[in-house]
């Protein structure tokens, strides 16, 4: 099991060499300008309130996954957004479920009642994760992004409705049973 850790000052630099060794595809489907260190100084320094951000490292202090919650303002302040990164050489261990299920479990704790993530339609990998921990689809929006080739990308809207999903584990019993995995 790999530490999670909140995001801080001293992984800026280590986060930074993360998103630049990342390629150039898997950047194309980030919001943010991870390669800007102002971006990722920024993030460190808590400039945006109600989010909160997790990195995972590795030998040398690495950074081998990003994850990050983001609650959304106004009228959908009950619900949180989910962004993940693991880097490539990661992929596949686990790591992805691990930051996920730890962002998921830092929202719920947060009393957020909605979480959602957005998947582009061919990242299989990343529907079977979220789809295993209780996200069902919620949207199709097609032609929705553009990849850096110029070609237009579906992009698929995963939630997870908390109150529904953790009222059924606590019926049988299950919330009990993940007690300390749940903090």
């Amino acid at each position: 099991m790999t530490d999670v850790v909140e995001l801080s000052d001293t992984h800026c630099d280590a986060l930074l060499r993360f998103f630049a060794d990342l390629p150039a595809g898997d950047r194309t489907f980030i919001r943010e300008d991870v390669t800007d260190p102002d971006v990722v100084r920024g993030w460190a320094g808590g400039g945006t309130p109600g989010t909160r951000r997790w990195v995972s490292t590795g030998p040398g202090s690495a950074v081998t996954g990003y994850v990050a919650v983001l609650r959304l303002p106004g009228w959908s302040d009950h619900v949180g957004e989910v962004r993940l990164v693991v880097a490539p050489s990661a992929r596949g261990t686990g790591l992805g479920r691990e930051l996920a299920r730890h962002a998921l479990v830092q929202a719920v704790e947060a009393g957020l009642t909605k979480v959602v993530v957005e998947v582009v339609a061919e990242q299989g990998a990343a529907l079977s994760l979220f789809t295993e921990l209780g996200f069902t689809g919620e949207a199709l929006l097609v032609d929705h992004i553009r990849d850096r080739e110029g070609r237009l990308r579906d992009l698929m809207v995963l939630a997870h409705h908390v109150r529904d999903t953790w009222a059924g584990m606590d019926a049988v019993g299950l919330t009990d049973a993940l007690g300390d995995d749940l903090s």
